[in-house]
């Protein structure tokens, strides 16, 4: 699912633009499954799956496969919506240099969002 990640967020121009001072690399933990992805100027130029031998990141995302497949669907509920929910209810741990990542949430918050399920119309 995170190979799709450069696609949908290089698309969204207003989102790129958000991200323009955000230059970094930083790894996605889903489950045992781990996740390099590398922005340049708010552009992902590159996601790679592991495994890595010595991974170099500013930060890392890590949570269970379930709590990122909650996130991911279409609709999730209250307290797998968000990051900083589910680092509230401790499933999601961020650890590295957070600088990046507080300084530019929305940007973060919303390009993982963009991995979500198309919402089906009612």
């Amino acid at each position: 699912m995170l190979d799709q990640l450069k696609d949908k967020v290089n698309e969204d121009t207003a989102l790129v633009r958000r991200g323009r001072f955000v230059t970094t690399t930083f790894l996605i933990e889903v489950g045992a499954a781990q996740w390099l992805v590398s922005i340049v100027e708010g552009r992902v130029t590159s996601v790679a799956r592991g495994p890595f031998v010595m991974p170099s990141w500013t930060f890392a995302l890590r949570a269970p496969q379930d709590e990122w497949e909650k996130f991911w669907s279409a609709n999730p509920q209250p307290g797998s919506n968000d990051l900083m929910a589910l680092i509230r209810r401790r499933v999601l741990t961020a650890e590295g240099d957070l600088h990046v990542f507080m300084a530019n949430l929305r940007y973060f918050k919303e390009s993982l969002e963009k991995l979500r399920a198309a919402r089906v119309a009612a």
